[in-house]
């Protein structure tokens, strides 16, 4: 399959994010001079902007290379809800998905930036799990969705509470009963609920935290031990795990594969995961095998921390890399 044709397959694709989604929001500005009051510098606010993120971010990458993403979280009922409708609506994704609760709060993160170093961060999020009436108005909505048919479902879990035991096992055995693609970008605390998914995406230092293990990435046989420990927990079919500066591993069945980094001016290595996972599951879609899927997230993954904040995957840029370092 050639490059072009594997990208023409992404464009038909429907896929569920289902996930903690948040608005990242940054503050920018010059700095020239320390506060009297305290020992803090000082900002010449020059410029705001909100940014959709967390598993916002993972359909926005999808929506970048052509597929249809359908976003599935449950929110707050408050200004930061309305802030996230307004940016679904300016970048043309789906409310279809979206749950409101006055339980909860709209997580906003603020990055404060002063010339181009980020000097503090501010959260406002509630990270509760979902309640019993919110778990089950929303399983049952993500239900009524996955049967208008989807190719796959993303589960993109940033430890915000939406992405409960019982969210988790019963849209995936939902999806298991239809043959729907489940891929997972997991973090710690649901880290072995995730049970019987086609694909689980750990970084390498959620991977140790899960396991409660320690051992070095080039120590293949403790690594590879580890992976087996996973799957054995797990049961899930793929395991993909992003290495950092040592690129990215990928196993199915018996099939090991570790697969370099490319060399980057690294800017921002924020976002990067979203990507990984968006391409890796769109590939799945297509029917790429996992060595080539690995290839491909892993150039995405790569391209995106070359830019600034939270940002999509350029696809025209993706498809030349493509057809420059894989499929030549």
């Amino acid at each position: 399959m050639t490059a072009e044709a594997i990208f023409q397959g992404f464009t038909q694709k429907r896929v569920l994010v289902i996930g903690d989604v948040m608005i990242d929001a940054y503050l920018r500005g010059s700095v020239t001079r320390v506060s009297p009051e305290a020992p803090v510098p000082i900002i010449n606010l020059s410029k705001s902007e909100d940014r959709l993120g967390g598993a916002a971010n993972v359909a926005l990458n999808l929506l970048a290379l052509g597929a249809e993403p359908i976003l599935c979280a449950v929110i707050g009922d408050d200004k930061g809800a309305d802030k996230f409708d307004v940016l679904l609506d300016k970048r043309n994704l789906s409310k279809e998905g979206i749950i409101r609760s006055s339980n909860r709060e709209t997580t906003t993160k603020t990055r404060v930036i002063g010339n181009n170093q980020q000097l503090l961060r501010i959260d406002e999020e509630c990270i509760n799990l979902l309640n019993k009436e919110e778990e089950r108005l929303f399983i049952d909505h993500v239900k009524s969705i996955i049967e208008t048919n989807v190719d796959a479902i993303i589960l993109e879990d940033y430890n915000k509470g939406l992405l409960t035991k019982s969210v988790i096992s019963e849209i995936v055995q939902f999806a298991n009963d239809r043959n729907i693609i489940v891929t997972v970008d997991p973090k710690k605390d649901q880290f072995f609920d995730y049970q019987n998914v086609t694909l689980f995406k750990p970084n390498l230092k959620e991977l140790k935290e899960g396991l409660g293990l320690e051992f070095d990435v080039l120590d293949k046989p403790a690594f590879e031990n580890a992976i087996q420990l996973l799957e054995n927990k797990l049961n899930n079919k793929i395991s993909f795990v992003t290495l950092s500066e040592h690129g990215v591993f990928v196993k199915e069945n018996a099939k090991k594969d570790y697969i370099p980094a490319h060399i980057r001016n690294i800017s921002d290595v924020s976002g990067a995961g979203d990507t990984v996972i968006s391409v890796a599951t769109l590939c799945l879609t297509v029917g790429i095998k996992p060595d080539l899927m690995a290839e491909i997230a892993n150039l995405a993954g790569g391209l995106v921390c070359e830019e600034s904040g939270v940002i999509p995957v350029n696809k025209e840029l993706l498809l030349s890399e493509v057809q420059k370092l894989v499929l030549a």
